[in-house]
């Protein structure tokens, strides 16, 4: 008997409706199910790598995380709008961005390194995606730029433990727990800078720790003006954040708990 694998995917509505790719995907015998906060996204169940598939070449899905979806749904970028995504590889929210956005408008997209970017440029190539500028720059420093954008996408560096990988919940300390809480105090205060008055940054991680979820925002409204709003995507199941000893405001971020189908996420809508 073969295997059978469980993914979440994404349309990339660049190249093809959601329609059409449930249709395509159905036809082949996979069970094929809507994610219930995306009409762009389905759990699929089949016996085959995605990978490998002629859809997946052709840039018909990107291979997504449901919980990964959801930041730019908040963000909500919309045709011929210029927006800043300040840690933008692999490119999984870039592309979903571009999607939302019907290839319009300037979506500017910032990593580190040259090995992030090829990855980065790979995905945005594969799917067709012709509204992005990619550029190499610590996300800490991008501020110097002197760029302004309404609107900016804030999927920062994280210990990943919202994925539940062993490994990776093997290997986090409390001296990398505070290094990326450091990191991303940095980063936020860049985005900040770059923001336009009545602008909005979405911040997000996949991990679970406080110290890099609400403390990181309790700095961000403490020390950099931010507020925090609320956050309603319908339909998605949701955690209330740790605010203990955190500023009242924090209590509008949302979690998204590890389940089966989703990896556990941390994400927070700022105004300024």
């Amino acid at each position: 008997m073969a295997e059978i694998f469980n993914w979440t995917i994404r349309t990339n509505t660049i190249k093809i409706t959601s329609k059409e790719l449930e249709e395509r995907l159905t036809e082949k015998g996979w069970k094929v199910e809507r994610i219930p906060w995306f009409e762009n996204g389905f759990f699929i169940e089949c016996d085959q790598l995605l990978s490998k598939t002629v859809e997946h070449s052709l840039g018909y899905f990107f291979m997504q995380n449901s919980s990964s979806m959801v930041p730019p749904l908040v963000l909500d970028p919309k045709p011929d709008e210029i927006i800043l995504d300040l840690c933008a590889s692999p490119g999984a929210k870039t592309t979903e961005m571009a999607g939302l956005m019907n290839n319009t408008g300037v979506i500017v997209a910032n990593d580190i390194s040259h090995v992030r970017l090829k990855a980065l440029r790979g995905n945005l190539q594969r799917c067709g995606v012709l509204n992005t500028v990619v550029v190499k720059g610590f996300a800490e420093n991008f501020y110097k730029t002197g760029l302004k954008f309404k609107k900016i996408l804030l999927d920062v560096p994280c210990t990943a433990s919202g994925t539940m990988n062993p490994r990776i919940l093997k290997q986090t300390r409390e001296e990398g727990k505070r290094y990326l809480s450091s990191l991303q105090k940095r980063i936020i205060t860049s985005a900040t800078q770059c923001l336009e008055e009545g602008g909005t940054i979405v911040y997000s991680t996949c991990s679970l720790e406080k110290e890099e979820n609400e403390a990181v925002i309790d700095y961000a409204v403490k020390n950099l003006g931010l507020k925090v709003e609320k956050i309603e995507v319908k339909n998605l199941p949701t955690q209330k954040p740790f605010f203990e000893g955190y500023d009242e405001a924090v209590k509008n971020a949302v979690r998204i708990p590890f389940s089966e189908r989703t990896e556990g996420f941390f994400v927070c809508k700022l105004g300024i």
